[in-house]
């Protein structure tokens, strides 16, 4: 069985290090694995998402919509944005947090007051104030790992392994930062 997984976010939130997290973790279990970056305007501030997908056999390098087990969205408007790509028995993560895009900033569009409103009626979602469970250990920049600690518990891989893989992708200096961000998510989940 392959898990299918999309990641978004705005550039800057960490989006390509959590999907590199993931695939480090997949490789480690002798997993085949497709690792898949669709940058659009990933400048700091613009929409990115990413496809991993994991399993026994991987073929395809993208994950269609309708067929994500998972949707790890970094910001809510983000998440609302990639619904399309959630299966109907599929779980959203999503940070709580608000990154106003560009047209919001310039008065051009305004943001929607619950952009997750219509999500919950409708999928498994689980909301989470990773920004300040980030905060809390140790820098706003850890988001992403909050956020892959929340998904954690949902996939067959034990703690450790994550850890593990946490540690392979992350510079040393950042290490214990990370473990504390990873740890409070899945904590907190």
């Amino acid at each position: 069985m392959n898990h299918k997984i999309v990641i978004v976010g705005v550039g800057g939130q960490g989006t390509l290090l959590a999907s590199k997290i993931l695939g480090q973790l997949a490789v480690s279990e002798n997993l085949a694995v497709k690792v898949s970056e669709v940058h659009g305007m990933a400048q700091r501030g613009g929409s990115v998402i990413t496809h991993v997908i994991f399993g026994s056999e991987v073929y395809a390098p993208l994950v269609s919509e309708g067929e994500a087990d998972f949707l790890l969205a970094f910001e809510s408007l983000e998440a609302a944005r990639a619904l399309p790509f959630l299966s109907k028995d599929g779980t959203i993560i999503v940070s709580t947090q608000r990154i106003l895009p560009m047209p919001v900033i310039t008065g051009a569009e305004k943001y929607p007051a619950d952009p997750l409103g219509g999500i919950r009626e409708r999928v498994s979602a689980c909301e989470i104030p990773a920004d300040k469970l980030a905060e809390e250990a140790g820098s706003i920049k850890a988001v992403n790992v909050v956020l892959l600690g929340a998904m954690a518990k949902r996939l067959p891989f034990e703690k450790d392994k994550w850890l593990s893989a946490l540690e392979k992708c992350v510079p040393a200096k950042y290490l214990e930062l990370n473990r504390r961000a990873f740890t409070l998510g899945y904590e907190n989940s």
